[in-house]
C-alpha cells in the first residue's frame, strides 16, 4: 500500500486521539499535519505521536497547503461538520468524519453534495462497527439464522463524555462538573446532549442490519434536567411496516461499558421471525435463541480480518483498491439514520410521534 498522508482536522471530539494512533500505527500512513484553532488542544497528540512543529497548525488551509494529504479526519462539533466537510472537499481530499454524520439532514446533504462534486469520498464513523460481536451479528443475521429480522433493540450510552479522554483515560469527577459549563457536548447549538450523541449509532448500525430500510414513524422521549439544556437521556421507537424497535442513549451509566456492562446492558438484541440474537458492546460472543434451539447458545465472536479492523484500515483499504465506502460508514445509509435521528429529536421537541422526515 502507498504511503498516505493523513490530517487530522479539529479536536473537539476526543477520539481525534484514537484515530491519530491508528494512523501512527499503520505502516502504510503517516500523520502528515494536524489542525485546531485551540494549538493547547493539540499537545497530547503532539507528545503521544512525536509530531514536529511544522505539522502543526492553527490556520486550516495552512494545514491543508502544506501537509498535501490524501486523507482528512474531521472530529470537530456536530454543528461544523458541514462547513469544515465542504472547506476539505474544495482541497480535494478523501473525508473520515467521526461520528455523528452531521448536527441534521440538511447539513448531511451539505456534506455529501460537496464530496460528490469534489469527486472524493466520504466515511463516517461509528466505533461500534469495529466491535466483532456486532460484526458476527450482522452475519449470522444475513445467514438467516434467526429468519427474518423483526426487532431491533439498542441500548447504549457511558457515564457521560467528559470522564475520558483518548485512549479512554479517565477522568475525575471533580474535573468533570468543571468543564460542564463550557464543553460542547452540553450545548444544544453544538449538537450536544446524548440523543444526537448516541442515537446515531443504534439508528445507523440498525439500518445496516435492517439492509437500508427505514421505518415509517418515529417517537422519541428526552429527559428534561433542569439547568441542563441538553437531554442525557433519550428513548426512541421506530415503526417499521413489520414491527417496533427501541433505541434508547444514556449519559449517566453506573459504569462505562467498555470497563464493565452496566445494567441495562449496553448493546444491542435482534429479534427475528425464527429466533434472537444479543449482542452486548465488546462481548467475546453473542447469544443465540432458535426455534429448533431455544436454550440460549453462546456463539463466538468471529475475529474482525485484515483490512476491517478499524476506520483508518478500512478507509486506506477503499482508497488503495479504488472501493467505494461501504456498510455502516457509508454516507447513504447514515443519512437515512441521520433522518431517523432528525425526526427523533423533533418528536422528543414537540411532543408527538412523526413520519419519518423525508
Amino acid at each position: 500500500m502507498a504511503g498516505y498522508r493523513i490530517v487530522g482536522i479539529s479536536f473537539d471530539h476526543m477520539h481525534m486521539g484514537d484515530l491519530l494512533r491508528m494512523v501512527h500505527d499503520h505502516p502504510g500512513a503517516e500523520i502528515a499535519g494536524i489542525f485546531d484553532p485551540d494549538r493547547s488542544r493539540m499537545a497530547d497528540a503532539i507528545a503521544a505521536f512525536d509530531i514536529p512543529e511544522d505539522r502543526v497548525f492553527t490556520d486550516l488551509d495552512a494545514c491543508m497547503a502544506a501537509a498535501k494529504a490524501d486523507l482528512a479526519i474531521l472530529c470537530a462539533a456536530p454543528a461544523d461538520h458541514a462547513a469544515y466537510t465542504e472547506r476539505l472537499a474544495a482541497h480535494g481530499v478523501d473525508v473520515l468524519v467521526e461520528k455523528p454524520f452531521a448536527a441534521n439532514v440538511t447539513d448531511a446533504r451539505r456534506m455529501i453534495a460537496a464530496i460528490d462534486k469534489a469527486g472524493r469520498r466520504l466515511a463516517i464513523n461509528w466505533p461500534l462497527a469495529w466491535v466483532e460481536s456486532h460484526v458476527t451479528a450482522k452475519r449470522l443475521i444475513d445467514e438467516g439464522t434467526i429468519g427474518d429480522l423483526i426487532e431491533v433493540h439498542f441500548h447504549d450510552g457511558n457515564r457521560g463524555p467528559l470522564y475520558h479522554l483518548a485512549d479512554k483515560v479517565e477522568v475525575s469527577p471533580e474535573e468533570v462538573e468543571r468543564q460542564k459549563p463550557d464543553s460542547w457536548w452540553y450545548k444544544k447549538a453544538a449538537g450536544g446532549g446524548s440523543l444526537l450523541d448516541y442515537l446515531g449509532y443504534g439508528a445507523t448500525l440498525g439500518t445496516w442490519y435492517m439492509n437500508g430500510t427505514a421505518p415509517l414513524e418515529v417517537t422519541c422521549v428526552v429527559d428534561e434536567t433542569p439547568g441542563i439544556e441538553v437531554d442525557q437521556h433519550s428513548i426512541t421507537i421506530c415503526r417499521y411496516a413489520r414491527g417496533l424497535s427501541k433505541m434508547e442513549t444514556r449519559w449517566g451509566t453506573f459504569t462505562d461499558p467498555w470497563t464493565i456492562q452496566p445494567q441495562p446492558t449496553c448493546g444491542f438484541v435482534f429479534v427475528g421471525s425464527d429466533g434472537t440474537i444479543a449482542s452486548p458492546d465488546y462481548a467475546d460472543h453473542v447469544t443465540v435463541q432458535t426455534r429448533a434451539r431455544p436454550e440460549p447458545t453462546p456463539v463466538p465472536a468471529d475475529p474482525l480480518p485484515e483490512g476491517r479492523r478499524n476506520p483508518v484500515e478500512y478507509v486506506l483499504g477503499c482508497l488503495a483498491g479504488g472501493e467505494a465506502i461501504a456498510g455502516p460508514l457509508a454516507p447513504d445509509l447514515c443519512l437515512t439514520a441521520q433522518r431517523i435521528v432528525d425526526t427523533a429529536y423533533r418528536s422528543a421537541k414537540e411532543k408527538r410521534t412523526l413520519a419519518l422526515l423525508p
